[in-house]
């Protein structure tokens, strides 16, 4: 494998220089880390099976006009991206009560929200990505008033086509967490949806049953983490027919 410099290494994930100027190779580990990187572990294939879902899904919103950074999968661990400034913002589309949420304002889990709520934290894992404000977030200059309402527009567009793509696979988007980036072509700025979508930055709950199959089974001590990531990626068609298995980073230079 080819020898590259990485970049940044964070809980989930870590970037390489690409083989082109604007270009970075995201790869997908199967660290697992909850509550503010307070509670660590290993998630077996969870990186492969990530990276296939949110090679899939960020194709799919790529189809109806969403800009990503997404460019192509490389390989069972690794995709091509667009090298992005990321805006260090923590974006949270909530459809039903769970989580954080429920803990905050003394609510039942599974409650049904009269509407969907978009949140903001602030990117600082030293800070526990505290939750902040518009007024926040345009006062110190993280984005414009013009860049939150191209961020919620296109957050809220992401929520209803995903609520629809998950629903008819019998699975309930409970909630998500969505990060922007953005780049700059020909002297314009553009904002792209960065990062990932997947088990780990999804809530999603089977419509049936209501069984979490997300990292909710890893935060809670629930048992069954593999088996709950490969059952969404076989729902979604996608499921690598040799099931997931492991494959060695890239070698890298400092």
């Amino acid at each position: 494998m080819a020898r590259r410099r990485q970049i940044y290494e964070g809980k989930a994930k870590v970037l390489f220089e690409g083989p082109e100027p604007g270009t970075l190779v995201q790869y997908f580990k199967d660290d697992a880390t909850a509550f503010n990187n307070k509670k660590k572990g290993t998630i077996t294939g969870k990186g492969v099976i990530n990276n296939r879902i949110s090679e899939y899904l960020m194709n799919r919103l790529g189809d109806i006009g969403i800009p990503t950074h997404f460019i192509r999968r490389l390989n069972m661990r690794e995709q091509l991206i667009r090298q992005v400034e990321i805006i260090p913002l923590e974006v949270i589309v909530r459809n039903v009560v769970a989580g954080s949420l429920a803990k905050r304002f003394d609510m039942e889990e599974g409650t049904a929200l009269p509407r969907s709520i978009i949140e903001f934290c602030y990117k600082s894992d030293e800070l526990n990505d505290p939750l902040i404000t518009e007024e926040h977030i345009t006062a110190f200059g993280w984005a414009t008033s013009q860049d939150l309402d191209e961020i919620m527009a296109m957050s809220l567009r992401i929520n209803d086509f995903l609520g629809g793509l998950f629903y008819g696979i019998g699975l309930r988007l409970i909630d998500f967490k969505l990060e922007f980036g953005r780049v700059w072509d020909d002297d314009q700025m553009r904002i792209l949806l960065a990062d990932e979508i997947s088990p780990d930055s999804c809530r999603l709950w089977d419509v049936k049953t209501n069984e979490k199959m997300d990292k909710d089974r890893f935060r809670r001590d629930l048992g069954g983490v593999e088996e709950a990531y490969q059952e969404v990626a076989r729902r979604l068609g996608i499921m690598p027919e040799s099931g997931p298995r492991d494959m060695p980073g890239p070698d890298t230079i400092q």
